[in-house]
Order: structure tokens, then sequence, then C-alpha cells
């Protein structure tokens, strides 16, 4: 029936999470207007951007093409949880240390992408990197300092 609601409970960034969402309510929505978590950028509702990028249980899912309600009984960890007791994550610090944005627009779901990559493939080559961000779309950079920054986080640099 039309205008009726769901209830979902989702473990966002390690935290319990339960709300009633319409039924074709999107993960990235869910995300931002009922956890005002903005991290999650909306870029293009296709899944071609990847800004979307989150991570579902562990792994890197685009949230725009995602039901809440497909994410219910799950973890969902955000570019918001990357960071622990006010230390960054290696891959953003990486990002910063490299300048690995422009406008930033996209780097959430880079990072999100680069770290479960990262966990699949702790030591990629160049030409690796590349390949992997192939669905993360960038459109003020030539992806050098992103690909630089994935390649420093991924040596441990400090």
């Amino acid at each position: 029936m039309e205008g009726s609601l769901t209830q979902v409970s989702i473990a966002v960034n390690g935290t319990a999470h339960t709300h009633d969402v319409e039924p074709r309510t999107l993960l990235v929505y869910y995300l931002r207007e009922h956890l005002g978590l903005t991290g999650t950028n909306i870029g293009c509702d296709t899944s071609s951007c990847g800004a979307c990028t989150v991570h579902l249980d562990g792994e890197s899912v685009k949230s725009c093409t995602m039901l809440a309600v497909q994410a219910d009984g799950r973890a969902v960890t955000t570019i918001e949880g990357m960071a622990r007791d006010g230390e960054l994550h290696p891959l953003q610090a990486a990002f910063h240390r490299n300048h690995g944005l422009q406008c930033g627009y996209c780097t959430p779901g880079m990072i999100m992408a680069a770290a479960s990559y990262l966990i699949e493939n702790p030591d990629p080559t160049e030409e690796e990197v590349r390949g992997s961000l192939e669905g993360n779309l960038c459109r003020c950079t030539g992806y050098h300092n992103i690909v630089a920054s994935i390649l420093d986080a991924a040596r441990g640099s400090a």
C-alpha cells in the first residue's frame, strides 16, 4: 500500500539505528536525511560516479543503487566512521599528505572504495590502483594525486 513505512535496523559506524522508512528509500538518502551523515555524497543516482560509496558488511557498495531496507540487520561504514579516536584513517591521512583531492566531492567515495580495495590487494601497483578506481569518477583532477595517495597508504608512509 502506498505511503506505508518499513522499519529498518542498521548499525552505522558502530552505532545501532532503527527508523521507519518508505520501502523505496535509497541507502544514500537514509544516511544523509535520517542520520545526518552528509559525507556520503549524491553524484549521479545511477551508480556511475561512486561519490556515494560506503561499506556494507566490509564490502564497498554504491549506496545510490541500494535500498535502505536491503541494509536492514547489516553494518554500514561511511566516511565519518573511518577516523578513530580523533586520528584520520591512513587513507584519509594519505589523501591529505598527497593532496589527493581538489574540490573534494568525490573524495569520500574514493577513500571508501580504496579502503575496500586495499583489503583485497594490500600491495597494488599503480596500474592496479588505476583499474580499481574505474567505478569512481573525479571531474577535477587527472587522478595522479588520488593514485599517489592510495599507493602511499598501501605502503604505510608517514
